[in-house]
């Protein structure tokens, strides 16, 4: 009896604490220039004739003077100024929110890094921190900074962008809107000057803001709102009549290449799916710690820390064989599908040659579980 008031007084308390945190809105657009920030300052002022505190935390209008302009009227929390190799810069001032409680901040650049020497290395996880003082926060990210999408952005534009967040902090969010222009309206906004200034309009013409590839970013920043519109309802509505939950296994080698294509892949099956997923690696005696480089040894443990981010739950197991741990992890984690990379022999070849791999086919098979391989 005592354990059930204790099991009830825990429930009870998770309840307390998830309802004092801050909810959480997310705009997202396709590119730089459709529009997030000015929607954001937009919903300030809205916010603000119905009587509900909302400050500025963190603005960037990169000189675009309708954004600017909106900006007159709302009160600013000021910024934190930090010396940086002999510059002076400015970032978010995360304790300042915190001390004055507003009701709503808004917080732009959701991806952006923080100056060395910050308390956190990432705005995502100033954010957070902020989420967890319950204030309600409203930011703004572009579909190419998020993780998983990393590879398809890069595919597109040609481009490896480097600020990233994890796509767990979409899946955190309340609410997620996208902001969305057509390709020939972009071009339009970028040509009359309303993105960047004049030296700059024809080298993005060039590059980034070519018809095709806004195109391409807008699928992905349409699809990506669709899939957390289907996941909050998929939340909302009851589980009692709900079918086993789908749970994805994402088996991996030391080869950095083919693990970061095979994690990223997962993670998006999962959020396409409402899923939660683990990774597998399974340490053989030829890839203990001995017989592996420093190298691989390192993009291994960043491969890690990707599935970490990307909300997957790690596991690493040290055996011989690793068809019968696959099977043995699928049984105790009750996987519905499992991910592996595309073997680098032709892969009719691998199923008439190779006994391992055709094991783990009839074996799935057997189990109904099913086997995704990720080219």
């Amino acid at each position: 009896m005592d354990q059930k008031k204790e099991n009830n007084a825990r429930h009870f308390l998770d309840l307390i604490q998830k309802s004092r945190k801050g909810k959480f809105k997310i705009y997202i657009g396709m590119s730089a220039g459709v529009g997030k920030t000015y929607r954001m300052l937009q919903e300030a002022h809205s916010l603000l004739k119905n009587g509900i505190d909302v400050k500025i935390g963190y603005i960037e209008t990169h000189s675009r003077k309708e954004t600017h302009e909106l900006l007159f009227g709302l009160p600013l929390i000021p910024r934190r100024t930090i010396f940086y190799k002999g510059k002076e810069l400015e970032e978010l001032d995360v304790q300042a929110i915190i001390n004055l409680r507003p009701e709503v901040v808004i917080v732009d650049e959701l991806a952006h890094t923080n100056i060395e020497g910050s308390k956190n290395e990432k705005r995502w996880q100033d954010v957070l921190e902020i989420l967890e003082a319950g204030i309600n926060v409203i930011s703004a990210v572009n579909i190419q900074h998020i993780e998983s999408l990393n590879s398809a952005v890069k595919r597109i534009t040609g481009i490896d962008v480097q600020e990233r967040i994890p796509d767990n902090i979409l899946r955190l969010a309340d609410e997620v809107v996208n902001i969305d222009l057509t390709s020939e309206d972009l071009i339009a906004r970028l040509k009359e000057g309303k993105i960047y200034t004049e030296d700059k309009i024809q080298t993005a013409l060039s590059n980034f803001f070519k018809s095709e590839q806004i195109l391409q970013l807008r699928e992905l920043a349409l699809k990506e709102v669709a899939s957390q519109v289907l996941r909050k309802v998929e939340n909302e509505v009851s589980k009692l009549h709900a079918l086993k939950p789908e749970k994805l296994l994402a088996c991996i080698s030391s080869n950095e290449k083919t693990a970061k294509i095979v994690i990223r892949k997962t993670a998006r099956l999962a959020s396409h799916y409402n899923a939660s997923w683990c990774v597998l690696y399974v340490e053989t005696p030829k890839e203990s710690n001995t017989k592996i480089t420093l190298s691989k040894q390192r993009h291994l443990i960043n491969n890690f820390k990707l599935a970490t981010q990307l909300g997957a739950e790690v596991i690493k197991i040290e055996h011989q064989n690793i068809t019968d741990t696959i099977l043995k992890t699928v049984e105790e984690k009750q996987i519905t599908t499992v991910c592996i990379g595309k073997p680098h022999l032709n892969l009719f070849k691998v199923i008439l040659s190779t006994t391992i791999f055709r094991r783990l086919l009839n074996q799935l098979s057997l189990l109904n579980i099913d086997l995704v391989i990720l080219s």
